[in-house]
């Protein structure tokens, strides 16, 4: 199978981007899943269902959401009408919609996607991520009940990343870390046959402070104050993510490619692909 996961889509620039190069990434890659990070996605805090309709109409089999993920406050509802957005597995025991669900390729192949939250710097005490995880996996054997799992990882520290790759090691087919905005250069395959990177990055404007624009970051690092709320940049777009081929039979993956397309980052795509 291969599979397509895009880092967090950052506002205007980001969906733009997903919306005219995605489909035709799809066709010239011949990509069977296609997974996107849109949490950023509306002016950078949160997800409205006109812009997941427009993220999922443009080639998304799949949305994750992230720790922003009920900031636009018709997703609560949203999500649990779509069946297509995955909410994080831990956020709160009475959240709407789910943070795991198997679904379907064109060829009726069984892709397990889960997301979870981590614990190390960030703002909210969430529940515990890896017991959340394993139960999941558990439930949803590759090789058995699926043929493929995505485990998106969305935390501030690579560490926490890391480990919960290590965790899932030959439980999932692709762990992929979120919410940093800065890809990683670690792309691997771990021991056991799992596909893992610390971070997608995103897919926005990288003449920013991580998809904003420059001048209000900046001014709070250099005073300590702040004078407006931030923006997220406009420039053009690059898509980050990670490409991953698995074996259908054992679900492992065989083949892992950072993505790097269009705009200022150095470029990265399967050579055989496009």
């Amino acid at each position: 199978m291969k599979i397509l996961f895009l880092g967090d889509i950052m506002g205007r620039a980001g969906r733009r981007a997903v919306t005219e190069r995605l489909k035709g990434l799809r066709e010239a890659w011949k990509l069977d899943f296609v997974v996107v990070n849109s949490e950023n996605a509306t002016g950078g805090a949160g997800l409205t269902a006109a812009h997941a309709r427009t993220i999922l109409d443009a080639g998304a089999d799949v949305i994750t959401l992230g720790d922003h993920a009920f900031d636009q406050r018709e997703m609560l509802t949203f999500c649990e009408q779509e069946q297509r957005i995955i909410r994080p597995l831990n956020y709160a025991k009475d959240a709407p919609g789910t943070g795991a669900r198997v679904f379907s390729d064109a060829r009726g192949r069984k892709i397990l996607v889960t997301q979870a939250l981590g614990q190390v710097f960030m703002k909210r005490p969430f529940d515990d991520p890896f017991s959340a995880v394993d139960a999941v996996l558990k439930r949803h054997p590759l090789g058995g009940a699926v043929q493929a799992a995505l485990v998106d990882i969305h935390c501030e520290a690579t560490s926490e990343k890391m480990g919960m790759g290590h965790w899932c090691d030959g439980r999932a087919s692709i762990v992929v870390g979120t919410h940093t905005h800065v890809p990683t250069a670690d792309a691997q395959i771990l021991p056991k046959g799992t596909a893992f990177q610390s971070d997608a990055g995103m897919c926005g404007d990288y003449d920013s402070v991580i998809g904003m624009q420059k001048e209000e970051p900046m001014r709070r690092f250099i005073t300590g104050m702040s004078k407006s709320r931030f923006t997220p940049a406009a420039g053009e777009a690059t898509l980050s993510g990670l490409y991953v081929e698995t074996d259908d039979r054992t679900g492992k993956a065989t083949r892992v490619q950072m993505i790097r397309e269009g705009g200022r980052l150095a470029q990265s795509t399967p050579s055989d692909l496009g």
